[in-house]
């Protein structure tokens, strides 16, 4: 299947997602918002892939939303239709913004893990793409900038919810209250990114050995490690810990233990289950986040 916005393979049991606009800066315009969350739920319902990496082309990452996206479409014809259109501007707004924010919050839901590799600018909604992600890589000219508030605008896809978890409360602040940009290796030094690479070859190379041995990992084990990093950061300790428990109560499968100590002892690939196909559930997708 072809897309506006990405180039998508499948290969080793790997998911490449490439944002393929470099001349527009791989902004995010409206096809963006509804082909992403429809190639990640591809992926994770069919489970044809045990991991995911996104990165870019170009020399920016992403330039963020594009103001298009934005722009009121409600007001048709005369003064009365305007006015009529004007009244429900911020429910169209509410609406618009709830839909994108599901784009990137299906990153953080799907079952299998999100590496994502940041070469050059990772601007404004860059920012809330790789907040999602469940590890961040850069080379050392990357820089991200929370670049909203340089626009009169308050960021609202998600970056707010999950910096302040990733990075201090103090250094978060600081980005969103000036808009500067943070360079790479400032961006390691605060645990934002895992690791800085000299160059984007670079970079993909390391990314994708990293992803191959996540791959090579029981996927069911590496779901149940998702899904409880995700509870035990918006939980509790004594809740996670409880958590915890009942998942391994009625999850741990134990021929899936013993095949991966014989597998390591007899230096092999392990022959794991697959992630069975999601099932849809009735009151619309489930939340892989519990309240």
């Amino acid at each position: 299947m072809s897309y506006q916005c990405f180039d998508v393979s499948i290969e080793d049991n790997i998911a490449h997602i490439v944002l393929n606009r470099p001349e527009k800066r791989n902004s995010m315009i409206r096809a963006f918002w509804e082909e992403l969350p429809r190639i990640v739920r591809d992926i994770d319902d069919n489970a044809r892939a045990r991991v995911i990496v996104i990165s870019s082309t170009g020399p920016h990452f992403s330039s963020g939303l594009d103001v298009s996206v934005l722009a009121d479409d409600g007001a048709l014809g005369d003064d009365e239709d305007a006015q009529l259109a004007a009244r429900v501007a911020g429910l169209r707004f509410y609406e618009n913004v709830a839909l994108m924010q599901e784009a990137f919050t299906c990153l953080e839901r799907c079952r299998i893990p999100v590496l994502v590799a940041i070469q050059g600018g990772c601007i404004g909604g860059g920012v809330d793409l790789i907040t999602a992600c469940d590890m961040r890589y850069a080379t050392a000219d990357a820089f991200i900038t929370i670049f909203e508030i340089n626009v009169g605008m308050t960021a609202d896809v998600g970056t707010f919810p999950r910096i302040f978890k990733l990075i201090p409360e103090g250094v978060a602040r600081e980005l969103a209250y000036t808009g500067r940009r943070m360079p790479a290796a400032e961006a390691q030094a605060v645990g934002l990114v895992n690791r800085v690479f000299p160059d984007q070859e670079t970079m993909l190379r390391e990314v994708m050995g990293i992803a191959r041995e996540i791959a090579s990992k029981p996927p069911l084990a590496i779901y149940g490690c998702k899904r409880m990093a995700n509870y035990a950061r918006d939980h509790s300790t004594d809740d996670a810990l409880d958590y915890v428990r009942i998942w391994n109560a009625s999850m741990l499968q134990r021929e899936e233990i013993r095949e991966a100590m014989r597998a390591n002892a007899e230096r092999r690939p392990g022959k794991f289950a697959e992630l069975p196909r999601a099932r849809p559930v009735l009151s619309g997708r489930g939340n892989n986040s519990e309240s």
